[in-house]
């Protein structure tokens, strides 16, 4: 079964920002991205791979 995207829905459990506080990502419904819940940071997710990289974020 696949989540957002065609992202693994256990995958989406385990992601956390990269930033210090480490939260857990929410998915934007409006656009192929995950948003950190503390530091609003959005992630892209190309081709199902979320880039999980501050300096892109």
């Amino acid at each position: 079964m696949s989540g957002a995207w065609g992202l693994d829905p256990l995958l989406l459990e385990v992601l956390a920002c990269p930033c210090p506080e480490h939260a857990p990502l929410r998915v934007d419904e409006a656009a192929p991205r995950l948003v950190c819940t503390k530091c609003e940071h959005a992630f892209e997710v190309r081709d199902g791979i979320p880039i999980m990289l501050l300096d892109e974020a």
